[in-house]
């Protein structure tokens, strides 16, 4: 579930994931406050298959009186089933200006690694490997959790018969970095050609 935020209560997915869940899939297996991932294309591997999901709520978004009366209520959303992507991103050290905002202990790593995002880049392929990560990986919405996650395999195949623009994709929510404010920022026209999408390197558009 990949939530297009103009869907409102009744979220509808973009047919890919986005920047920020393509970065944040990537920390999954390996989160560091002194590196940067930056997400460069997804690779479509499934069929695009849209579902009606239903679910009960009860956090705390519901209105006052039902949270007294300890009801709920019924969400309703249109998910993608049966996915499959290839995801790649690049790394680097985080900008100067930000290492003040790292604690003391990434700062201390930091300084002691001649090339961050080569290291970073060893460590996360061994850590694939092993099939261990920093967190478990989901796709979107917490429930929905991938059968797999690994290295590519030689079976999955790119769907080269998608062709669409999205004319308007969420990028980022937290956009300047580690411990930032919220700051949405959007892509215009995301081109997904022969089954792939490439993100912007420049960073998107700020929301008024």
């Amino acid at each position: 579930m990949w939530t297009r935020p103009d869907t409102g209560d009744c979220p509808v997915s973009y047919p890919a994931p986005t920047y920020s869940a393509v970065k944040a899939i990537f920390e999954s297996i390996l989160w560091g406050p002194v590196v940067l991932i930056i997400p460069t294309k997804v690779e479509i591997c499934a069929p695009v298959q849209y579902h009606n999901y239903q679910t009960n709520y009860g956090g705390p978004l519901r209105k006052a009186r039902v949270v007294v009366e300890g009801g709920g209520f019924q969400l309703l959303a249109t998910v993608l089933i049966d996915v499959c992507y290839r995801l790649y991103a690049e790394v680097s050290t985080i900008p100067k200006n930000f290492k003040d905002r790292v604690p003391d202990k990434a700062r201390q790593w930091d300084g002691k690694t001649t090339s961050p995002g080569h290291a970073y880049r060893d460590i996360f392929n061994r850590r694939l490997k092993k099939g261990q990560c920093f967190t478990i990986p989901f796709l979107g919405w917490k429930e929905f959790g991938p059968n797999y996650f690994g290295e590519f395999r030689e079976t999955t195949k790119v769907q080269n018969d998608i062709h669409m623009v999205i004319p308007s994709m969420l990028r980022e929510v937290f956009s300047e970095g580690y411990a930032s404010k919220c700051a949405f920022t959007y892509e215009q026209d995301v081109k997904i050609t022969a089954g792939m999408m490439e993100f912007c390197k420049q960073g998107g558009r700020h929301a008024e």
